[in-house]
């Protein structure tokens, strides 16, 4: 359908599935009718995809003989809500990348494809709805025809049969005193930050809530960071909710598809899912739950859209007129400064639900205790006796450990060469069962044959992690049932596990840091971390907040039950600053830090990331951009850079960062288009396109 449109041709606008600026316009042959969010077949740049009309009778701003018409309506395929391409815009111009790459997110290819599949699938659906209407008309018998009119019910419904109604909740009297207090925020029109302890019951409250507004006939979101979360909540949810939707890149594509359908029909529905849950197909929504908002696994690494999932589902709750409820033990520092300036309303719940204590804290010097043989391995003789007592009296232990693998590290005993990734500038990690050297950077791997690469001596393991302290752990404790949880666990044995560990068929859990998440097993009373150091000895400003939130975090997990729980932290530095606030209360203290730095939450920071595998090159590259920003921001922000990271090379590609760090006032949105603008202007001038990339808010 190339050939040249008419004078009185009309003509709309496409938002393509690409790092577009711009829309394309696109003509509309005779007798073809688009509206806003309808889904077309078009040509761009010689191949196919299927866009989304954004704007129809819209005069082109190119010469009309060269614009192409529309090769059809992708039948069968949903219409894209106007509320969707609201949050579309909204997220491509804060995270300062185009439409096109948030609809890339939003309807991936493969959903696309699974959509076509949809749709055949209803073709089917109706011709099996019209055989039982014709079975019905002929059916005789009473019997018979109810089983017709039933079938026929469950399939124009799509929900199939009432789920029935769940279980109650009851709320202690703490808990419907911070539910009236979020009820008033809302009424406020503000976002309700949640402060609760571990252990005080916030999911109790957050599904009361959701009674609430599905009762009302309207729509909830609950958002959690991860996948292993989401899978507990859900055995936890579905027994209040038991029509609960569950919607992460786990489920099959089949599931995902039927709740993306089920969020399109009318009807009160509840959806539990990760940060891509944002984007659904959603409408009516009346509350919007962001649990563990603190959680760094909200932020999208890559790709375009690097977008927060607790500040979209702010902006979600803006486009849907849904407030929006934040939760946390251990709120971020952006969260509390946005509280303090009375953008949210902080409600606190200080009380644990079954009037506990808070678990006690051991603080293991592991060079005083090497000095006195107090270690056996990685692991303190006071941390086994604490682990024997915990298993004799029924109780549980989780270990955390912030590395995978066996050994981090492994360093030849003759010339002292560490083993690194030929493509990355990275030690390779030793994995056992079967042995293999592995980068986690790059997936790189080799078979370990023991001996160095390039003098032929012993290579020996340095450090230890979590199939190493699962190994020491199982030597000591035999009759223990023992488990790890960690990425290398498969993807579908997690649940399990952690089902497992829920239930008390597992004594011991070693894991990473997904065992700090907001779990809840009953029969926890041990929490304990191994070489705690490796988390408060990075070189990053928010180092001590993510470790203070990560600690109480994993000693939350202990002692839910009115029984007593304890923290054991291993560490060469007992008097490092996060331990010491550990007990105490550090957001004022660190919020002070922040403020006196110049660090956010009082600025923003926009982060440039430049991968080139010219190393040369990249260095000039960088220089020449921070010349260009400097020059179009003149006044107000501080760059720095370019600099190396601390991985500084990944998959043969070297790696530079430049941070802008924008001044928190009426200029920082202009600041921010400039500054995107200005490194568009750079990879054009510069034939640098595709080495760049935008990190608003970087965590």
């Amino acid at each position: 359908m190339d050939t040249p449109v008419s004078g009185n041709t009309a003509f709309i606008q496409v938002i393509l599935p690409l790092r577009l600026e711009w829309e394309p316009y696109y003509a509309l042959p005779e007798g073809f009718a688009a509206h806003p969010g309808d889904r077309v077949h078009v040509t761009f740049a010689h191949k196919g995809y299927i866009g989304v009309v954004s704007a129809v009778d819209v005069e082109p701003q190119a010469a009309r003989e060269r614009i192409l018409p529309i090769g059809g309506i992708a039948e069968g395929l949903p219409t894209v809500r106007k509320e969707e391409i609201q949050l579309w815009r909204a997220v491509a111009a804060y995270y300062l990348c185009t439409v096109g790459e948030v609809y890339k997110a939003a309807y991936p290819a493969r959903r696309v494809d699974e959509e076509a599949v949809e749709a055949r699938v209803r073709e089917r659906l109706l011709v099996r709805m019209a055989k039982l209407e014709e079975k019905l008309a002929k059916a005789r018998k009473d019997e018979t025809r109810n089983r017709y009119r039933a079938a026929l019910d469950a399939l124009r419904s799509g929900k199939g049969p009432d789920p029935g109604p769940g279980q109650e909740i009851h709320l202690t009297l703490p808990q419907e005193t911070a539910v009236r207090e979020i009820r008033q925020a809302f009424a406020a029109g503000k976002t309700a930050l949640l402060h609760g302890v571990t252990g005080s019951g916030k999911t109790e409250i957050y599904l009361s809530l959701a009674k609430e507004t599905l009762a009302a006939g309207r729509n909830v979101l609950y958002l959690v960071p991860e996948i292993a979360l989401s899978r507990q909540l859900e055995d936890r949810i579905s027994t209040v909710f038991p029509g609960l939707q569950v919607f992460h890149s786990a489920e099959t594509v089949a599931r995902r598809q039927q709740v993306a359908a089920r969020v399109r029909q009318d009807g009160p529905c509840l959806i539990l899912g990760t940060r891509s849950a944002l984007f659904l197909p959603h409408h009516d929504l009346g509350l919007i739950i962001v649990d563990e908002e603190h959680d760094t696994s909200y932020k999208q690494d890559s790709p375009a859209p690097r977008y927060n999932g607790r500040d979209t589902a702010i902006m979600l709750g803006v486009i849907q007129g849904a407030p929006v409820l934040l939760g946390s033990a251990t709120p971020s520092l952006e969260s509390l400064y946005n509280a303090e300036n009375g953008r949210f309303v902080k409600v606190d719940l200080k009380q644990r639900f079954h009037e506990s204590a808070d678990p006690g804290i051991l603080l293991v010097d592991t060079i005083a205790e090497q000095r006195k043989r107090g270690m056996v391995g990685n692991l303190s003789r006071k941390l086994l006796a604490e682990i024997e007592r915990t298993l004799e009296a029924g109780g549980q232990v989780l270990v955390l450990r912030g590395r995978r693998a066996y050994a981090p590290t492994v360093q030849c005993t003759g010339c002292g060469t560490i083993q690194k990734c030929p493509r990355c500038n990275v030690p390779l990690s030793l994995h056992r069962n079967p042995d293999r050297l592995v980068c986690h950077y790059c997936g790189h791997s080799e078979a370990y044959t023991g001996l160095c690469s390039q003098c032929g001596s012993p290579l020996q393991p340095l450090g230890a992690g979590t199939q190493k302290i699962e190994e020491e752990l199982q030597a000591l404790f035999p009759q223990a049932r023992l488990s790890r949880l960690d990425s290398d666990t498969p993807e579908t044995q997690e649940a399990d596990i952690i089902r497992s560990f829920a239930e008390g068929n597992i004594d011991i859990l070693v894991g990473t840091q997904i065992v700090t998440k907001g779990f809840d097993f009953k029969g926890l009373t041990l929490v304990a971390v191994i070489q705690a150091d490796s988390l408060v000895g990075l070189q990053d400003f928010r180092a001590d907040e993510r470790a203070l939130q990560l600690l109480e975090q994993f000693r939350g997990r202990a002692g839910r039950r009115g029984r007593p729980g304890l923290l054991v932290i291993q560490t060469r530095a007992p008097e490092h600053p996060v331990y010491v606030r550990l007990s105490g209360q550090p957001d004022g203290r660190l919020l002070q830090e922040r403020r006196l730095f110049g660090y956010p939450p009082y600025t923003r920071i926009v982060q440039l990331v430049l991968r080139d595998e010219s190393p040369d090159r990249i260095e000039s590259m960088g220089h020449g951009l921070v010349h260009d920003l400097s020059a179009a921001l003149p006044d107000g922000p501080t760059i720095i850079g370019p600099y190396p990271p601390a991985v500084d090379r990944v998959s043969g590609r070297h790696i530079r960062h430049i941070r802008i760090m924008l001044p928190r006032d009426k200029s920082l949105l202009g600041r921010k288009q400039t500054l995107a603008t200005t490194v568009s202007i750079f990879e054009k001038n510069r034939h640098y396109t595709g080495h760049i990339t935008i990190d608003v808010d970087p965590v």
